[in-house]
């Protein structure tokens, strides 16, 4: 017999009512209705890596994106001068290392490696799509303690490559390999090349070029020479006391009684002072509460930090005046500089065509022999001459045909232009019919002409009109009669044509094809597609779609790619290829949007209508 233990807090024995499956059967057969959990994949994240500062290598870039998480790949476009852009794209393997990077590397100053070029804030940021999906990670991740391990080596490693590299540009600096004062020069100045330019204004563009960064720089050096010349002065005047020290209202003065009332205890005039009078004016009974009380709170400035202020006013004017002839000065230079290149260009383009033409028709004309030619004007001189005389008659015929056809539009043009008269005719006879039914017309077609006079003036004037008709009579009835048979034209309502473009123009935009092969297939009249008119629609086209895959941007680089592109006459597949390092799949989508906007151009200018605002999609 077992023994009771309900004396120890222990409950009975609960009845069985048959033995259950084991625990193994049970796991095993949770096993069978839920599989086991697969991990899903980790998803790759392109982040956008911009504001490089010059000097700054792949190598160094894909050390500081490897400290934040493992990458794929880093791709950094290359200028036409094969120079690095300021800006890349990095895939990282995991969104870990991606929200790494945006959080340690964003707005991470890198010093400058080269001449001319000045220290930048990194940029690393994502598009939108990417943004909202980091987000939805970052909000399911539970954070645990190995990711902030994770976040703390990446950050020790971060701050160990920055300080290399500012240790790298300080030694630079010291040692004469980058001077730190030299004049910025804009970037799209560096590629600027004596070659380049023509050789009648080659020398007087960088004799200008040159005067103006001697006078900017010998501008900067004044700045820098002002500011270490008064920075001693400005130093002592914050060391020592600016004035005497002004006494503040309430507290009794020196010398004085407190137990007086206010006004009484300071003698009478100046002399009534127990001590000799000061530097400060002897306070009387006209000084009031306000004057102390403005003294203490705005005390005077002392002639060293008025100098300063006029200095630093000075340098602001002298700044915002240099800015100003800069922003003036870049955009100038950069459509001139652009512009050239585009002629030098299409003149090698040219050179090139014509080169390949001359020897293609030297290579025809070195194995040329008439004897053994298959063309038929060698070998069967009759059947040549039969084709021949077939081929002129079938163009006469298309010629009569043209004529015959060109004659019955004239003709229909000419009735349509009589018909046309007539109906305005008998619209103008109709308009007089009524105008002389209400008595605003007469006989002759003359309006009434009704005047208003003084009876006095009236009789003064009753001789004259006798004298004025032998003198002037037969020239006033001639001008009046002119004068009565001049009848206003009814305006004509040409607004018929504007909705009739207007129509034509939604055909030719239903017309334009949707399909890739088609519409890159379609012809492109290059002619009616100016400089222009790619400046004005295209550019903000590329910008919306560029915005719309990439997020905003911080340069223009792929957007003016793009326009140099189309200003050169390029073909569709070639934009892509160019895109696609960026892009990648989505270049395709935008090289379709914009080469359909390029055909509707093209179509409409073929029909003769300007499209204006109107756009494809």
């Amino acid at each position: 017999m077992q023994p009771n233990r309900l004396g120890l807090g222990l409950r009975p024995p609960m009845p069985s009512y048959g033995q259950g499956p084991s625990i193994s059967a049970l796991a095993a057969q949770q096993q069978m209705h839920h599989p086991t959990f697969v991990p899903p994949q980790p998803k790759t994240v392109t982040l956008f890596v911009g504001s490089i500062s010059g000097g700054i290598t792949d190598a160094f870039l894909n050390e500081l994106l490897k400290a934040c998480g493992p990458i794929n790949s880093f791709k950094r476009l290359i200028t036409p001068a094969n120079k690095p852009q300021g800006f890349g794209f990095a895939e990282f393997q995991d969104p870990d290392g991606a929200l790494r990077a945006m959080a340690l590397l964003n707005g991470v100053e890198l010093p400058a490696l080269e001449d001319g070029c000045v220290n930048k804030k990194l940029l690393v940021k994502a598009d939108e799509r990417t943004k909202m999906f980091l987000d939805a990670y970052q909000a399911q991740k539970m954070r645990t303690d190995a990711d902030d391990e994770a976040m703390r080596q990446s950050k020790a490693k971060v701050d160990e490559l920055l300080s290399d590299i500012n240790k790298k540009s300080q030694e630079a600096a010291s040692n004469g390999l980058i001077d730190r004062e030299k004049y910025v020069i804009p970037p799209h100045l560096h590629d600027l090349q004596e070659a380049d330019l023509p050789e009648t204004q080659r020398g007087l563009v960088m004799n200008e070029i040159a005067q103006f960064r001697e006078r900017a720089a010998k501008r900067e050096r004044e700045k820098m020479r002002d500011v270490r010349e008064a920075m001693p002065q400005i130093l002592a005047s914050t060391a020592a006391p600016s004035g005497p020290k002004v006494r503040e209202w309430g507290k009794p003065q020196s010398g004085s009684q407190p137990d007086s009332p206010s006004g009484k205890g300071f003698g009478k005039g100046a002399q009534g002072y127990s001590k000799p009078v000061g530097f400060v004016r002897a306070e009387d009974g006209s000084r009031t509460p306000g004057s102390d009380r403005q003294s203490s709170v705005h005390p005077a400035k002392t002639d060293e930090e008025l100098e300063a202020e006029r200095k630093e006013a000075r340098r602001r004017d002298e700044e915002n005046s240099y800015k100003d002839r800069e922003r003036r000065y870049e955009p100038r230079e950069r459509a001139r500089i652009q512009a050239l290149e585009r002629a030098i260009a299409r003149e090698r383009a040219m050179k090139e065509a014509e080169e390949r033409d001359r020897i293609e028709m030297r290579s025809r004309l070195d194995v040329w022999d008439d004897d053994e030619s298959d063309e038929l004007f060698y070998t069967d001189r009759p059947r040549w001459r039969a084709l021949r005389a077939r081929r002129l008659a079938a163009e006469q015929a298309a010629d009569e045909e043209s004529r015959l056809y060109e004659e019955r539009e004239a003709e229909n043009l000419r009735r349509e232009s009589e018909a046309f008269l007539a109906r305005q005719m008998d619209e103008m006879q109709q308009l007089q019919e009524e105008q002389r039914k209400a008595g605003m017309l007469l006989d002759d077609g003359a309006p009434v002409k009704l005047g208003v006079s003084l009876a006095a003036a009236a009789k003064k004037t009753e001789s004259a009109p006798k004298e004025m008709t032998t003198v002037f009579g037969p020239e006033d009835e001639e001008e009046e009669t002119i004068k009565k048979r001049k009848v206003p034209l009814p305006k004509l309502d040409l607004v018929d044509s504007s909705e009739k473009a207007k129509e034509r123009l939604e055909k030719i935009k239903s017309e334009v094809p949707r399909d890739k092969e088609t519409l890159f297939k379609s012809k492109v009249r290059w002619d009616g597609v100016s400089d222009t008119v790619i400046d004005r629609k295209f550019e903000p086209l590329v910008k919306r779609e560029m915005t719309k895959y990439l997020g905003e941007l911080e340069d223009d680089d792929l957007i003016m790619f793009v326009l140099e592109h189309l200003k050169d006459h390029k073909g569709p597949q070639k934009l892509i290829e160019g895109l696609e390092p960026v892009l990648e799949e989505e270049a395709a989508e935008l090289v379709i949007s914009v080469w359909r906007q390029l055909i509707f151009e093209s179509m409409a200018y073929g029909e003769g209508l300007h499209t204006e605002k109107m756009m494809v999609d």
